[in-house]
């Protein structure tokens, strides 16, 4: 996530926090709907593939699979205690040689223009200070070959004629009053790929708890 004063610390210290334990809060719910992205993004052997936020590095492992032994799996997130989890996995899946990991804030993203084929992030854009999305996003365009993929999985706004869940209306609550306890909000993933010169190859809503998420790639 992005470095900016006293709310990255505090994102800093809670990532690092929950690290060991974030698999057993989250991923149960969380992994239909990553899967479901990387296959819409559809990896390629001997690609060059980036996550922006690896967690616990369930995502890059798959990420190293697809690519296989002639490609190459990056990845950043500004937490050392999921750097250390995601190492840890990397490590018994055997693919440490596809794999490279960085503590690193975004933005700027530490790559040379038109370096990769692919841009992944999984419940991690929406993570972002709105002022900061489009500046992550322009770096991800600059980072990405001619026909390169950005594939996002988010919290995503109700779309239009359908109404917010119950708890969907007080997660967006609990954000806009306690945002250092619920740190994530809702976003519109294709507008802000659309707005951001992507052209929008998949786009899909799934539901987590009755909340909508967005699965969404777009094309350089």
């Amino acid at each position: 996530m992005y470095q900016n004063g006293t709310q990255a610390a505090q994102a800093r210290h809670f990532y690092d926090r929950i690290s060991s334990a974030y698999d057993t809060i989250s991923d149960s719910s969380e992994h239909k709907v990553r899967e479901a992205g990387l296959k819409a993004l559809n990896v390629q052997p001997g690609e060059s593939v980036l996550e922006v936020g690896f967690g616990t590095g369930h995502s890059i492992v798959a990420i190293a699979q697809a690519v296989g032994e002639n490609g190459h799996a990056y990845g950043i997130d500004v937490s050392q205690g999921m750097f250390d989890v995601a190492s840890r996995r990397v490590a018994k899946a055997g693919v440490q040689e596809q794999v490279e990991l960085q503590v690193k804030p975004a933005p700027p993203l530490p790559f040379d223009d038109a370096s990769l084929d692919a841009v992944f992030m999984s419940m991690t854009l929406e993570l972002f200070p709105e002022n900061v999305i489009p500046k992550l996003i322009a770096d991800v365009k600059r980072v990405l070959k001619s026909g390169g993929r950005f594939g996002v999985v988010s919290m995503a706004m109700v779309q239009k004629g359908d109404h917010a869940s119950i708890l969907e209306s007080t997660y967006i609550w609990m954000h806009h009053h306690f945002p250092h306890i619920v740190d994530c909000q809702p976003i519109d993933p294709d507008d802000i790929l659309e707005q951001g010169g992507f052209s929008i190859i998949h786009s899909e809503r799934q539901t987590i708890w009755t909340m909508p998420v967005g699965i969404v790639v777009g094309q350089k």
